[in-house]
Protein backbone atom coordinates (compact mmCIF):
# COMPACT_ATOMS: atom_id res chain seq x y z
CA UNK A 1 0.00 0.00 0.00
CA UNK A 2 1.16 3.52 -0.74
CA UNK A 3 1.09 6.04 2.03
CA UNK A 4 -1.16 9.06 1.58
CA UNK A 5 0.56 11.64 -0.59
CA UNK A 6 0.13 15.02 1.08
CA UNK A 7 1.62 16.74 -1.95
CA UNK A 8 -0.90 15.36 -4.41
CA UNK A 9 -2.76 17.96 -6.48
CA UNK A 10 -6.14 16.60 -5.36
CA UNK A 11 -6.17 17.46 -1.67
CA UNK A 12 -9.12 18.01 0.65
CA UNK A 13 -9.20 21.79 0.16
CA UNK A 14 -9.24 21.62 -3.63
CA UNK A 15 -11.81 18.85 -3.65
CA UNK A 16 -14.16 20.96 -1.52
CA UNK A 17 -13.62 24.04 -3.70
CA UNK A 18 -14.19 22.07 -6.92
CA UNK A 19 -17.35 20.51 -5.52
CA UNK A 20 -18.82 23.83 -4.48
CA UNK A 21 -17.90 25.32 -7.83
CA UNK A 22 -19.70 22.50 -9.64
CA UNK A 23 -22.75 23.01 -7.42
CA UNK A 24 -22.84 26.71 -8.30
CA UNK A 25 -22.62 25.83 -12.01
CA UNK A 26 -25.46 23.29 -11.72
CA UNK A 27 -27.57 25.80 -9.78
CA UNK A 28 -27.09 28.47 -12.46
CA UNK A 29 -28.00 25.99 -15.20
CA UNK A 30 -31.08 24.94 -13.21
CA UNK A 31 -32.19 28.55 -12.75
CA UNK A 32 -31.68 29.20 -16.45
CA UNK A 33 -33.82 26.20 -17.37
CA UNK A 34 -36.54 27.21 -14.92
CA UNK A 35 -36.64 30.88 -15.99
CA UNK A 36 -36.99 29.96 -19.65
CA UNK A 37 -39.65 27.33 -19.02
CA UNK A 38 -43.38 27.79 -19.31
CA UNK A 39 -43.63 27.80 -15.50
CA UNK A 40 -42.07 31.28 -15.45
CA UNK A 41 -42.03 32.64 -19.00
CA UNK A 42 -45.24 32.69 -21.08
CA UNK A 43 -44.49 30.89 -24.31
CA UNK A 44 -41.42 29.20 -22.80
CA UNK A 45 -40.69 25.54 -23.31
CA UNK A 46 -42.57 22.90 -21.32
CA UNK A 47 -40.54 21.72 -18.33
CA UNK A 48 -41.13 18.07 -19.09
CA UNK A 49 -38.94 15.08 -18.31
CA UNK A 50 -38.85 11.30 -18.36
CA UNK A 51 -40.85 11.48 -15.16
CA UNK A 52 -43.73 12.70 -17.31
CA UNK A 53 -43.72 9.25 -18.90
CA UNK A 54 -43.71 7.65 -15.46
CA UNK A 55 -46.70 9.70 -14.38
CA UNK A 56 -48.53 9.21 -17.67
CA UNK A 57 -48.21 5.44 -17.24
CA UNK A 58 -49.42 5.66 -13.64
CA UNK A 59 -52.39 7.82 -14.67
CA UNK A 60 -53.43 5.40 -17.42
CA UNK A 61 -53.29 2.53 -14.94
CA UNK A 62 -55.34 4.44 -12.36
CA UNK A 63 -57.93 5.22 -15.02
CA UNK A 64 -58.36 1.49 -15.56
CA UNK A 65 -56.27 1.15 -18.73
CA UNK A 66 -52.91 -0.35 -17.66
CA UNK A 67 -52.45 -2.09 -21.02
CA UNK A 68 -52.32 1.30 -22.75
CA UNK A 69 -48.97 2.08 -21.15
CA UNK A 70 -47.44 -0.22 -23.77
CA UNK A 71 -49.16 1.69 -26.59
CA UNK A 72 -46.71 4.50 -27.52
CA UNK A 73 -49.43 6.66 -29.09
CA UNK A 74 -51.72 6.52 -26.05
CA UNK A 75 -48.82 6.97 -23.65
CA UNK A 76 -47.62 10.09 -25.46
CA UNK A 77 -51.07 11.60 -25.60
CA UNK A 78 -51.35 11.22 -21.85
CA UNK A 79 -47.81 12.58 -21.42
CA UNK A 80 -48.67 15.72 -23.40
CA UNK A 81 -51.89 16.31 -21.47
CA UNK A 82 -50.04 16.12 -18.13
CA UNK A 83 -46.90 18.12 -18.96
CA UNK A 84 -48.10 20.57 -21.58
CA UNK A 85 -45.34 19.35 -23.87
CA UNK A 86 -45.69 18.90 -27.60
CA UNK A 87 -43.85 15.60 -27.25
CA UNK A 88 -41.78 16.52 -30.31
CA UNK A 89 -38.84 14.22 -30.91
CA UNK A 90 -39.93 11.75 -28.26
CA UNK A 91 -41.41 9.12 -30.54
CA UNK A 92 -38.50 6.73 -30.09
CA UNK A 93 -39.35 6.25 -26.44
CA UNK A 94 -41.91 3.91 -24.93
CA UNK A 95 -42.67 1.97 -21.75
CA UNK A 96 -40.36 -0.98 -21.14
CA UNK A 97 -40.64 -1.39 -17.36
CA UNK A 98 -42.06 -4.52 -15.68
CA UNK A 99 -45.27 -4.32 -13.63
CA UNK A 100 -43.53 -3.73 -10.24
CA UNK A 101 -42.22 -0.30 -11.26
CA UNK A 102 -45.61 0.77 -12.58
CA UNK A 103 -47.24 -0.35 -9.31
CA UNK A 104 -44.66 1.72 -7.38
CA UNK A 105 -45.62 4.81 -9.39
CA UNK A 106 -49.39 4.61 -8.82
CA UNK A 107 -49.45 7.08 -5.87
CA UNK A 108 -47.65 9.67 -8.03
CA UNK A 109 -50.40 9.38 -10.62
CA UNK A 110 -52.79 10.93 -8.09
CA UNK A 111 -50.84 14.22 -8.03
CA UNK A 112 -50.38 17.01 -10.58
CA UNK A 113 -47.24 16.61 -12.66
CA UNK A 114 -44.84 19.06 -11.02
CA UNK A 115 -45.64 18.20 -7.35
CA UNK A 116 -45.39 14.50 -8.25
CA UNK A 117 -42.00 15.06 -9.88
CA UNK A 118 -40.67 16.99 -6.88
CA UNK A 119 -41.98 14.39 -4.43
CA UNK A 120 -40.46 11.48 -6.36
CA UNK A 121 -37.07 13.17 -6.69
CA UNK A 122 -37.03 14.30 -3.04
CA UNK A 123 -37.79 10.80 -1.74
CA UNK A 124 -35.23 9.08 -3.98
CA UNK A 125 -32.55 11.71 -3.26
CA UNK A 126 -33.10 11.32 0.49
CA UNK A 127 -32.69 7.54 0.21
CA UNK A 128 -29.58 8.00 -1.95
CA UNK A 129 -27.92 10.43 0.46
CA UNK A 130 -28.77 8.22 3.44
CA UNK A 131 -27.03 5.23 1.88
CA UNK A 132 -23.95 7.19 0.74
CA UNK A 133 -23.55 8.84 4.14
CA UNK A 134 -23.42 5.36 5.68
CA UNK A 135 -20.33 4.68 3.56
CA UNK A 136 -18.47 7.99 3.94
CA UNK A 137 -20.13 10.26 6.50
CA UNK A 138 -19.46 13.93 6.98
CA UNK A 139 -20.05 17.32 5.42
CA UNK A 140 -17.12 17.12 2.97
CA UNK A 141 -18.42 13.86 1.54
CA UNK A 142 -21.88 15.39 1.22
CA UNK A 143 -20.49 18.29 -0.82
CA UNK A 144 -18.83 15.85 -3.21
CA UNK A 145 -21.99 13.78 -3.49
CA UNK A 146 -24.24 16.73 -4.26
CA UNK A 147 -21.78 17.95 -6.89
CA UNK A 148 -21.80 14.56 -8.64
CA UNK A 149 -23.23 14.99 -12.14
CA UNK A 150 -25.03 11.65 -11.86
CA UNK A 151 -27.34 13.25 -9.29
CA UNK A 152 -28.14 16.22 -11.49
CA UNK A 153 -28.80 14.15 -14.60
CA UNK A 154 -31.43 12.26 -12.65
CA UNK A 155 -33.02 15.52 -11.51
CA UNK A 156 -33.06 17.02 -14.99
CA UNK A 157 -34.45 13.84 -16.54
CA UNK A 158 -36.72 12.92 -13.65
CA UNK A 159 -35.28 9.44 -13.67
CA UNK A 160 -34.93 6.56 -11.20
CA UNK A 161 -31.15 6.18 -10.97
CA UNK A 162 -31.08 7.54 -7.41
CA UNK A 163 -33.68 4.97 -6.35
CA UNK A 164 -31.93 1.94 -7.87
CA UNK A 165 -28.55 3.12 -6.55
CA UNK A 166 -30.02 3.44 -3.04
CA UNK A 167 -31.45 -0.09 -3.26
CA UNK A 168 -28.13 -1.56 -4.48
CA UNK A 169 -26.11 0.32 -1.87
CA UNK A 170 -28.49 -0.65 0.94
CA UNK A 171 -28.31 -4.29 -0.16
CA UNK A 172 -24.50 -4.31 -0.12
CA UNK A 173 -24.23 -2.48 3.21
CA UNK A 174 -26.64 -4.90 4.88
CA UNK A 175 -24.85 -7.88 3.35
CA UNK A 176 -21.56 -6.56 4.71
CA UNK A 177 -23.07 -6.21 8.19
CA UNK A 178 -24.65 -9.66 8.16
CA UNK A 179 -28.25 -8.43 7.95
CA UNK A 180 -29.31 -11.19 5.58
CA UNK A 181 -33.05 -10.50 5.55
CA UNK A 182 -32.62 -6.83 4.67
CA UNK A 183 -29.87 -7.56 2.15
CA UNK A 184 -32.08 -10.07 0.35
CA UNK A 185 -35.06 -7.72 0.52
CA UNK A 186 -33.22 -4.81 -1.11
CA UNK A 187 -31.77 -7.05 -3.81
CA UNK A 188 -35.24 -8.44 -4.52
CA UNK A 189 -36.67 -4.93 -4.84
CA UNK A 190 -34.35 -4.33 -7.80
CA UNK A 191 -36.95 -6.30 -9.76
CA UNK A 192 -38.12 -2.81 -10.82
CA UNK A 193 -35.04 -2.80 -13.12
CA UNK A 194 -33.89 -6.43 -13.14
CA UNK A 195 -31.03 -5.99 -15.63
CA UNK A 196 -29.22 -3.99 -12.94
CA UNK A 197 -29.26 -6.95 -10.55
CA UNK A 198 -27.65 -9.53 -12.84
CA UNK A 199 -24.38 -9.80 -10.90
CA UNK A 200 -25.86 -10.12 -7.42
CA UNK A 201 -26.45 -13.90 -7.85
CA UNK A 202 -22.81 -14.28 -8.96
CA UNK A 203 -21.57 -12.45 -5.87
CA UNK A 204 -23.86 -14.33 -3.51
CA UNK A 205 -22.86 -17.69 -4.99
CA UNK A 206 -19.16 -16.82 -4.66
CA UNK A 207 -19.77 -15.86 -1.04
CA UNK A 208 -21.94 -18.90 -0.36
CA UNK A 209 -24.69 -16.58 0.89
CA UNK A 210 -27.50 -18.90 -0.16
CA UNK A 211 -29.99 -17.65 2.42
CA UNK A 212 -29.68 -14.12 1.00
CA UNK A 213 -30.00 -15.59 -2.50
CA UNK A 214 -33.30 -17.30 -1.71
CA UNK A 215 -34.68 -14.32 0.21
CA UNK A 216 -33.89 -12.04 -2.75
CA UNK A 217 -35.54 -14.45 -5.16
CA UNK A 218 -38.59 -14.78 -2.94
CA UNK A 219 -38.99 -11.01 -2.55
CA UNK A 220 -38.60 -10.46 -6.30
CA UNK A 221 -41.17 -13.15 -7.08
CA UNK A 222 -43.60 -11.83 -4.46
CA UNK A 223 -43.32 -8.22 -5.65
CA UNK A 224 -43.70 -9.24 -9.29
CA UNK A 225 -46.70 -11.44 -8.51
CA UNK A 226 -48.49 -8.86 -6.35
CA UNK A 227 -47.97 -6.06 -8.84
CA UNK A 228 -49.16 -8.27 -11.70
CA UNK A 229 -52.25 -9.25 -9.71
CA UNK A 230 -52.92 -5.57 -8.97
CA UNK A 231 -52.53 -4.41 -12.57
CA UNK A 232 -53.76 -7.53 -14.34
CA UNK A 233 -52.00 -10.53 -15.79
CA UNK A 234 -52.87 -9.29 -19.29
CA UNK A 235 -49.93 -6.87 -18.91
CA UNK A 236 -47.35 -9.65 -19.13
CA UNK A 237 -47.61 -10.25 -22.88
CA UNK A 238 -47.28 -6.58 -23.96
CA UNK A 239 -44.46 -6.05 -21.46
CA UNK A 240 -42.55 -8.98 -22.94
CA UNK A 241 -43.24 -7.65 -26.44
CA UNK A 242 -41.95 -4.20 -25.44
CA UNK A 243 -38.55 -5.69 -24.63
CA UNK A 244 -38.16 -6.56 -28.29
CA UNK A 245 -38.83 -2.94 -29.22
CA UNK A 246 -36.28 -1.78 -26.63
CA UNK A 247 -33.75 -4.18 -28.14
CA UNK A 248 -34.42 -2.82 -31.62
CA UNK A 249 -33.87 0.78 -30.47
CA UNK A 250 -30.68 -0.21 -28.67
CA UNK A 251 -29.34 -1.89 -31.78
CA UNK A 252 -30.15 0.82 -34.34
CA UNK A 253 -30.69 4.24 -32.75
CA UNK A 254 -27.69 6.55 -32.50
CA UNK A 255 -29.65 8.77 -30.12
CA UNK A 256 -29.43 5.89 -27.66
CA UNK A 257 -25.73 5.11 -28.17
CA UNK A 258 -24.49 8.59 -27.25
CA UNK A 259 -26.27 8.23 -23.88
CA UNK A 260 -25.32 4.59 -23.17
CA UNK A 261 -22.01 3.95 -21.35
CA UNK A 262 -21.76 0.40 -22.68
CA UNK A 263 -19.33 -1.60 -24.79
CA UNK A 264 -22.14 -2.28 -27.25
CA UNK A 265 -22.88 1.45 -27.70
CA UNK A 266 -19.17 2.23 -28.14
CA UNK A 267 -18.91 -0.34 -30.92
CA UNK A 268 -22.13 0.70 -32.66
CA UNK A 269 -20.99 4.34 -32.72
CA UNK A 270 -17.90 3.12 -34.58
CA UNK A 271 -20.14 1.40 -37.14
CA UNK A 272 -19.53 -2.15 -35.91
CA UNK A 273 -22.21 -4.61 -37.14
CA UNK A 274 -24.81 -5.57 -34.56
CA UNK A 275 -23.79 -9.25 -34.31
CA UNK A 276 -20.11 -8.44 -33.80
CA UNK A 277 -20.93 -5.68 -31.30
CA UNK A 278 -23.05 -8.14 -29.32
CA UNK A 279 -20.30 -10.77 -29.43
CA UNK A 280 -17.63 -8.42 -28.08
CA UNK A 281 -20.00 -6.91 -25.53
CA UNK A 282 -20.97 -10.28 -24.08
CA UNK A 283 -17.33 -11.38 -23.99
CA UNK A 284 -16.58 -8.33 -21.83
CA UNK A 285 -19.71 -9.10 -19.78
CA UNK A 286 -18.50 -12.64 -19.14
CA UNK A 287 -15.10 -11.33 -18.03
CA UNK A 288 -16.83 -8.82 -15.73
CA UNK A 289 -18.93 -11.60 -14.15
CA UNK A 290 -15.82 -13.76 -13.71
CA UNK A 291 -14.08 -10.80 -12.06
CA UNK A 292 -16.91 -10.42 -9.56
CA UNK A 293 -16.71 -14.13 -8.79
CA UNK A 294 -12.94 -13.97 -8.20
CA UNK A 295 -12.99 -10.85 -6.03
CA UNK A 296 -15.93 -11.97 -3.91
CA UNK A 297 -14.38 -15.43 -3.54
CA UNK A 298 -10.84 -14.41 -2.64
CA UNK A 299 -10.74 -10.82 -1.38
CA UNK A 300 -11.72 -10.22 2.28
CA UNK A 301 -12.30 -6.46 1.85
CA UNK A 302 -15.97 -5.52 1.70
CA UNK A 303 -15.35 -2.08 0.13
CA UNK A 304 -13.41 -3.74 -2.70
CA UNK A 305 -16.03 -6.47 -3.13
CA UNK A 306 -18.83 -3.94 -3.25
CA UNK A 307 -17.04 -1.57 -5.60
CA UNK A 308 -16.20 -4.44 -7.95
CA UNK A 309 -19.82 -5.57 -8.20
CA UNK A 310 -21.17 -2.07 -8.89
CA UNK A 311 -18.64 -1.16 -11.58
CA UNK A 312 -18.87 -4.59 -13.24
CA UNK A 313 -22.67 -4.19 -13.40
CA UNK A 314 -22.20 -1.48 -16.03
CA UNK A 315 -20.24 -3.86 -18.23
CA UNK A 316 -22.89 -6.60 -18.28
CA UNK A 317 -26.11 -5.25 -19.77
CA UNK A 318 -26.04 -3.48 -23.17
CA UNK A 319 -29.10 -1.48 -22.09
CA UNK A 320 -27.93 1.23 -19.68
CA UNK A 321 -28.16 5.02 -19.72
CA UNK A 322 -26.29 7.96 -18.24
CA UNK A 323 -28.79 8.34 -15.38
CA UNK A 324 -27.95 4.80 -14.21
CA UNK A 325 -24.42 6.10 -13.56
CA UNK A 326 -25.76 7.54 -10.30
CA UNK A 327 -24.54 4.14 -9.03
CA UNK A 328 -20.94 5.28 -9.54
CA UNK A 329 -21.08 7.33 -6.34
CA UNK A 330 -21.03 4.00 -4.48
CA UNK A 331 -17.64 2.68 -5.72
CA UNK A 332 -16.21 6.20 -5.57
CA UNK A 333 -17.26 6.37 -1.90
CA UNK A 334 -15.88 2.91 -1.06
CA UNK A 335 -12.55 3.59 -2.79
CA UNK A 336 -12.30 7.01 -1.16
CA UNK A 337 -12.91 5.33 2.19
CA UNK A 338 -10.02 2.95 1.53
CA UNK A 339 -7.82 5.81 0.37
CA UNK A 340 -8.46 7.73 3.57
CA UNK A 341 -7.76 4.74 5.82
CA UNK A 342 -5.01 2.90 3.94
CA UNK A 343 -3.61 5.32 1.39
CA UNK A 344 -4.02 5.57 -2.36
CA UNK A 345 -2.28 3.75 -5.18
CA UNK A 346 -0.85 5.73 -8.06
CA UNK A 347 -3.63 6.91 -10.35
CA UNK A 348 -6.46 6.08 -7.92
CA UNK A 349 -7.49 9.70 -7.39
CA UNK A 350 -7.48 10.47 -11.09
CA UNK A 351 -9.70 7.46 -11.86
CA UNK A 352 -12.15 8.44 -9.14
CA UNK A 353 -12.35 11.95 -10.57
CA UNK A 354 -12.94 10.47 -14.05
CA UNK A 355 -15.79 8.36 -12.63
CA UNK A 356 -17.20 11.39 -10.79
CA UNK A 357 -17.25 13.40 -14.04
CA UNK A 358 -18.34 10.56 -16.34
CA UNK A 359 -22.13 11.18 -16.51
CA UNK A 360 -21.42 14.73 -17.71
CA UNK A 361 -18.30 14.04 -19.76
CA UNK A 362 -19.72 11.19 -21.83
CA UNK A 363 -22.25 13.60 -23.34
CA UNK A 364 -19.59 16.10 -24.36
CA UNK A 365 -17.48 13.45 -26.06
CA UNK A 366 -20.21 11.21 -27.52
CA UNK A 367 -22.00 14.19 -29.08
CA UNK A 368 -18.75 15.84 -30.15
CA UNK A 369 -17.69 16.93 -33.62
CA UNK A 370 -16.22 15.71 -35.96
CA UNK A 371 -16.51 12.22 -34.47
CA UNK A 372 -18.63 10.45 -31.88
CA UNK A 373 -16.93 8.38 -29.20
CA UNK A 374 -18.53 6.66 -26.22
CA UNK A 375 -15.93 6.88 -23.44
CA UNK A 376 -18.15 5.33 -20.75
CA UNK A 377 -16.97 1.70 -20.97
CA UNK A 378 -13.29 2.73 -21.04
CA UNK A 379 -13.56 4.74 -17.83
CA UNK A 380 -15.52 1.89 -16.23
CA UNK A 381 -13.01 -0.78 -17.32
CA UNK A 382 -10.11 1.33 -16.06
CA UNK A 383 -11.83 1.82 -12.71
CA UNK A 384 -12.60 -1.89 -12.45
CA UNK A 385 -8.98 -2.75 -13.25
CA UNK A 386 -7.81 -0.40 -10.49
CA UNK A 387 -10.17 -2.01 -7.95
CA UNK A 388 -9.21 -5.54 -8.96
CA UNK A 389 -5.49 -4.70 -8.86
CA UNK A 390 -5.89 -3.50 -5.29
CA UNK A 391 -7.98 -6.52 -4.34
CA UNK A 392 -5.37 -8.95 -5.70
CA UNK A 393 -2.66 -7.38 -3.58
CA UNK A 394 -4.84 -7.67 -0.50
CA UNK A 395 -5.85 -11.25 -1.30
CA UNK A 396 -2.20 -12.29 -1.77
CA UNK A 397 -1.08 -10.61 1.45
CA UNK A 398 -3.96 -12.25 3.35
CA UNK A 399 -3.10 -15.68 1.93
CA UNK A 400 0.49 -15.38 3.26
CA UNK A 401 -0.63 -14.76 6.81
Amino acid sequence: MNAPDKGHWLNKTRLTVYSRGMLVAYALIGVGILVNSSLVTPGGFALDSDFGIFQAAARLALEGHPLLVYDPVQLWEKFKSLTGSSGAGMGNFAWFYPPPFLALLLPFGLMPYFPAYLTFMAITLAAYITVLQRIVPGRDALWCLLAFSGVWFNFRLGQNGLLTAALAGAALLNLERGNEKWAGTFIGLLIIKPHLALLFPVALAALGAWRVFWIAGGVALAVFSLSTALLGTAMLAPWWHSLGYATSLTEHLMGYWVNMPTVFAFLRLLGTPVSIAYGIHFLVAALAAATVWQVWRRCPSWPLRNATLVVATFLVSPYLFEYDLAWLALPVAWMAQLGLSEGCHRGDRELLIAAWLLPFALHLVARGFPFHLQIGPWVLMALLWSIVHRSRGLAESTAKI
